[in-house]
């Protein structure tokens, strides 16, 4: 048997073993980045936080909506609409993460989730996740990201240039964000030329791994001291 129908015949438990794995690292991301925040009072991190908040509820919606696929297309419907809404707000969170200081300079909102801010953000992330239900297409959400993470490289990588100490954060960053650009573009090639081939989706979902272990390589290096 070969690789490839190694991985159909156990296509579901790569799956669940895929969604459980990327929803805990969220889940630690998330705790780790909570308790340094709490510590620190540093708003960025407020937002990286809600990033991969967002990011572990949308690879559980995700999965949902491999389940809900053959049911009535109700269940299927609203489960595509919730996955992408999560994963454009996730991608949302972590380009504010970078640029918020240049909107609340002077004023800090008690809540990260919801503010004047953010609500456009959810509002766009909404329009994007409807617009591809309606059009039955992903090209929304993957242009959507691809102009978010390409601007998102841009300034991690003039923050990273800044800081004196390049073993920092900045650098996990900067190559995490990279790696998901290039996932992105990935998606919308699978979707556009390849026909979901099977060896493509393979390699974004083995690039979204190491995305998400190279930030929480990261966090936890910065947050144990």
């Amino acid at each position: 048997m070969d690789f490839y129908s190694l991985i159909i015949e156990n296509k579901w438990t790569l799956e669940i073993f895929y969604t459980f794995i990327i929803s805990l690292i969220c889940m630690i991301i998330v705790l780790r980045t909570d308790k340094f925040f709490k510590l620190s009072s540093h708003q960025g991190i407020r937002y990286f936080r809600n990033a991969f908040f967002f990011y572990g509820i949308a690879f559980i919606a995700r999965y949902i909506f491999e389940i809900f696929s053959n049911f009535p297309v109700s269940y299927a419907s609203a489960a595509q609409i919730i996955f992408e809404y999560f994963f454009v707000m996730a991608g949302f969170f972590l380009f504010y993460s970078l640029v918020w200081k240049k909107f609340e300079l002077n004023h800090k909102y008690t809540s990260s989730l919801f503010n004047s801010k953010i609500i456009i953000f959810h509002m766009i992330a909404a329009v994007i996740a409807l617009f591809d239900f309606l059009w039955q297409t992903y090209f929304f959400m993957f242009f959507s990201q691809i102009i978010i993470f390409a601007y998102a490289a841009v300034i991690a990588y003039m923050n990273y240039k800044k800081e004196k100490d390049r073993k920092k954060f900045s650098k996990f960053y900067f190559i995490a964000i990279i790696l998901s650009l290039a996932a992105w573009i990935l998606n919308l090639l699978a979707a556009s030329y390849f026909a979901w081939n099977k060896w493509v989706l393979i390699g974004i979902g083995i690039i979204n791994i190491i995305f998400f272990l190279l930030i929480l390589y990261g966090v936890v290096k910065v947050t144990r001291k």
